[in-house]
């Protein structure tokens, strides 16, 4: 399946269940709030999620705080979520549980 097509929701839904903190924000995109231990933790991971989506030239809408981060996936061409959001919103939850990178 072409990473472009918007999904149905049931699989949307289906996806999600298998996903914890992951939800719908609407039919048209995936959400998670990332709680970090500080405001140098939730900037660390929104760079590594920025430096993924421009490799892939797919962006995220992100909200940053101190201790969070909330990350939305949806493919504005389609009009929805798309298999990429899905793969980047794995990716996301992947980079989050990855250490911070050392100085």
């Amino acid at each position: 399946m072409p990473s472009s097509i918007k999904l149905e929701p049931q699989d949307v839904d289906s996806w999600i269940a298998k996903h914890a903190g992951w939800e719908r924000v609407s039919v048209e995109s995936i959400a998670k709030t990332f709680k970090l231990k500080d405001f140098a933790a939730a900037l660390a991971l929104v760079n590594k999620v920025g430096a993924e989506a421009d490799k892939r030239d797919h962006h995220p809408d992100i909200e940053l705080g101190y201790g969070r981060a909330r990350v939305l996936w949806t493919t504005h061409d389609a009009g929805g979520v798309t298999a990429k959001d899905l793969e980047l919103a794995e990716l996301t939850d992947t980079l989050s549980a990855s250490p911070p990178a050392t100085r």
